[in-house]
């Protein structure tokens, strides 16, 4: 790889290319996390279950990512180093969104949700190196805000966009198609399959990567260092030597991550149920779901502005306020969405 100071500095425009895929990266991300419990419902499991059904997201994340990580710093061909899986994980992605608003079984949809996860995570898991790979470091913190701009947007496009479609395509209306699953619903899903493909797409053939400076090294590395067994010993090297600050703060990612599944898991389909007074299969159920949609567009359009307060709020309160603060807030949330009864 080319060191940072022979690197050229990127126009604005090629940030914005090298940046896009994340809009279809986080439109998948959105609609699974948005709709997935109401489509295992749709689909005949009952609320205890779809914790299970869920295991894909956690378990994929945990093996995927990593292993993604290790190969792709070991990849060079025609594509570059990182493109290539952006590439595999966006059609392997685009397909899976395809099948699941299909789904006739809870087995089915269960098993393109693991499909479906682990994609984006191939996807996803270079994109996070590429700014690095790319940019100079002058450049990066630029480069990491365009990455926060298209995954707000993404997510709020993809959030509302069934609720959009259920005006034109009402529950009841004739238009489910026979399915289980609603027209909008569908919908929503095929065009998040088009919008993931095209937005990767457009970053893979509008940024060119930079060649290792010494490709020879580069292939001897490569061919010492393969395979699994490979990839599982520096992961595991890796995490042995991580610094004491981040063992202190995985401990707090992981109560913290309690709070988030929980509420990806149930707060659409509390919302349709406990607030619309719906069950699946319903008008009013499929007014809720596109509802709690509208309710998780608000909630990555406020993170993603808040993002911009976050710097000074640290500098003048301290980080470990701040995250604390954080923390006590989105607790709170959490709490409050036990006393609403109104939409």
């Amino acid at each position: 790889m080319a060191a940072d100071g022979s690197r050229p500095p990127l126009s604005f425009w090629q940030i914005w290319n090298m940046c896009f895929g994340f809009l279809g990266i986080q439109f998948g991300w959105a609609l699974q996390m948005a709709n997935m419990s109401a489509i295992y419902e749709y689909l005949g499991a009952d609320a205890h279950q779809i914790p299970m059904l869920w295991l894909a997201a956690p378990l994929t994340g945990l093996l995927v990512q990593p292993v993604i990580g290790h190969m792709s710093d070991r990849t060079w061909n025609r594509l570059g180093r990182r493109r290539p899986y952006f590439l595999t994980g966006a059609l392997l992605a685009s397909a899976a969104l395809i099948a699941m608003p299909s789904s006739g079984t809870l087995w089915m949809a269960a098993g393109l949700l693991w499909v479906l996860d682990a994609s984006i995570n191939i996807s996803m898991e270079p994109f996070r190196a590429f700014v690095a790979d790319l940019l100079r470091p002058e450049q990066r913190t630029r480069g990491y805000a365009m990455q926060a701009l298209f995954i707000g947007l993404g997510a709020v496009f993809a959030s509302v966009l069934p609720w959009l479609l259920y005006a034109l395509f009402p529950s009841g209306s004739g238009a489910s198609g026979g399915g289980a699953i609603p027209l909008a619903v569908r919908l929503a899903f095929y065009i998040g399959a088009v919008v993931f493909l095209a937005a990767v797409l457009w970053t893979v053939f509008t940024t060119r990567e930079h060649p290792p400076e010494d490709i020879e090294a580069f292939r001897r590395m490569k061919a010492e260092k393969t395979g699994l067994g490979a990839a599982a010993a520096e992961i595991f090297h890796d995490a042995l030597a991580m610094p004491p600050t981040m063992r202190r703060l995985a401990w707090v990612q992981i109560f913290t991550w309690l709070g988030f599944f929980c509420m990806w898991l149930y707060f659409g389909v509390a919302v349709a149920r406990n607030i619309f007074g719906g069950a699946p299969g319903t008008p009013e159920y499929d007014q809720g779901i596109a509802w709690a949609g509208n309710c998780f567009a608000v909630y990555s359009a406020v993170c993603f502005a808040f993002s911009f307060a976050l710097p000074a709020l640290a500098a003048r309160l301290g980080r470990r306020l701040t995250h604390a603060l954080c923390l006590l807030i989105g607790a709170a949330g959490l709490i409050s969405v036990a006393a609403v009864d109104d939409s």
